[in-house]
């Protein structure tokens, strides 16, 4: 992917996207709304995969077929939200391997704590698609790139339900060539790192927790 910043404003990922930022909304509804968007933003974020062909025959005759070349995909959950994010993917590209990055944010410093990582073998071969709903600050999207890279991964691309436009520069700034495709570029943060109008914590309405 070419663009260092998509917005998918299809009509339906907008709808769902309010649905979602109503408080009113369920941790069920909120799932449930969560897996839907991420399988419509996941067709934006394959959309550029390699392709080769492949013989097969038709119940009419033989022909060369497109299909994905190269190895498997990678998807990465950075925890815990982006484990919101992974079904709504794998739905699309079942044979896709999972890792994971565990990173929490310290609330004083709005800093990136590691206490987790676990990743497949052949990063450096592999599409890696990172998920995370929000991208606020940016900086744990950005401290979660540096380990994936540091692992061998050279083809990344992020994938946000919101971003704040904190987060797109942080991110451009740290890895310009990792493409990020969202639903939407909020207003911006408040002064505790959160974005707003935003839709709250996602863990936390994800998993009903506070």
């Amino acid at each position: 992917m070419s663009k260092h910043l998509t917005v998918v404003d299809h009509p339906l990922v907008q709808h769902k996207l309010t649905l979602m930022r109503d408080k009113g909304a369920s941790s069920a509804e909120f799932r449930r709304l969560l897996h839907e968007i991420t399988l419509l933003l996941a067709y934006e974020i394959t959309r550029e995969m390699p392709m080769t062909t492949r013989a097969i025959e038709t119940p009419m005759e033989e022909m060369d077929a497109p299909i994905l070349a190269g190895k498997k995909m990678a998807l990465v959950s950075i925890l815990r939200a982006g484990n919101g994010m992974l079904d709504g993917v794998l739905e699309l590209v079942p044979s896709a391997r999972v890792g994971f990055v565990g990173l929490y944010r310290d609330e004083a410093t709005l800093k990136p704590v590691q206490y987790y990582f676990k990743v497949p073998e052949g990063m450096n071969n592999r599409l890696v698609i990172v998920v995370d709903p929000m991208l606020a600050t940016g900086n744990s999207s950005a401290a979660a790139i540096d380990l994936l890279k540091q692992a061998g991964a050279t083809d990344i691309r992020f994938l946000c339900l919101l971003a704040a436009p904190e987060g797109v520069a942080r991110m451009k700034e740290a890895h310009p060539d990792v493409p990020i495709v969202t639903a939407s570029v909020d207003r911006g943060l408040n002064s505790k790192g959160y974005i707003m109008p935003g839709l709250g914590d996602a863990g936390d309405r994800l998993f009903g927790t506070k």
